[in-house]
């Protein structure tokens, strides 16, 4: 009876210390739980609700139900952002992945001024991106240097953010420039926790350095990639700075640069749509969470060694 009294004891004694464990660690996360609810669930929660109601900032607000998507989905504008913010991160995300990978396979290595060429690639990702929107501006103007680079060779550079056909590809590029230092970085530290007797072996075993490349570095750097994939996806997909700056917040010419950011940013801000505006949020919302899914389902798998 002395046992079981004792180990009941202990018992109680135990749960009574994980329940002071547990209260204390919420008590240190509580700021952050606060923080977490009144700047990014509570705002979001917010837009849900904002998605069904009919308000213009100065009006009254009254519940209009799925009326803002039913419209929403009947602008040709809100298509041609969707086409827009699709075709940008279909090109962009892929390619600063890529560029960032085989970069920081390079800079991983043991070369002269590594530490420098680190640097000097990471620099536009801390850089304003107002500040870089505005060199790019110059860079594609009409009679900028990129112009005048190519007609040093006899070749008449288009108007690169004037001509639609041309726009989005400029910003494109800005974007692919100023993001891949940072997921370069992040590669970099994923390269250091793979072993590097795997490397040796298959060394000893003959591999060239592309194969050890492409069956070591990529399989293993796979939840790198994954986080890498998902964050160059969400962003591509809410781009908004570098098409405002560039267009003056018009999306255009002709609308080629009209991403659902701005869309959103315009029913709201310029025309005083705040349900379309929030119902296109929503939208975005949902076209993220799914394509993360997706991408979880691809990239998501443990890793074995």
């Amino acid at each position: 009876m002395a046992i079981l009294a004792l180990e009941a004891h202990r018992k109680s004694g135990l749960r009574q210390w994980k329940r002071k464990e547990a209260t204390t660690a919420y008590l240190f996360s509580l700021p952050t739980i606060l923080l977490l609810v009144g700047f990014s669930l509570g705002p979001a929660a917010y837009a849900f609700y904002l998605s069904g109601v009919s308000w213009n900032l100065l009006n009254s607000q009254h519940w209009v139900g799925l009326s803002n998507f039913s419209q929403i989905v009947t602008m040709p504008l809100f298509w041609t952002s969707v086409q827009n913010s699709v075709i940008f991160a279909a090109i962009v995300m892929p390619t600063q992945t890529i560029i960032a990978m085989v970069f920081a396979a390079i800079l991983n290595q043991n070369l002269p001024a590594r530490g420098l060429f680190r640097l000097a690639f990471f620099f536009p990702s801390i850089s304003s991106s107002a500040v870089t929107s505005l060199m790019f501006m110059w860079i594609f103007n009409k009679l900028g240097l990129l112009n005048g680079f190519l007609l040093f060779f006899g070749v008449n550079g288009p108007d690169w953010i004037g001509d639609p056909r041309f726009a989005l590809s400029a910003i494109m590029m800005l974007n692919i420039w100023s993001t891949s230092g940072y997921f370069m970085i992040i590669f970099l530290a994923g390269l250091q926790s793979i072993p590097q007797t795997m490397y040796e072996a298959a060394m000893i075993d003959g591999a060239s350095g592309f194969q050890r490349f492409m069956k070591i570095t990529v399989p293993l750097l796979k939840p790198s990639t994954f986080f890498i994939v998902v964050m160059g996806m969400i962003g591509t997909l809410q781009m908004f700075d570098q098409s405002f700056i560039i267009s003056g917040g018009t999306g255009g010419p002709l609308n080629s640069t009209m991403t659902i950011a701005l869309f959103i940013y315009q029913e709201i801000f310029s025309y005083g749509n705040v349900g379309l505006g929030a119902a296109a949020t929503v939208f975005l919302f949902v076209l993220v969470l799914a394509l993360t899914i997706l991408t979880n389902r691809w990239l998501g798998k443990p890793i074995e060694y």
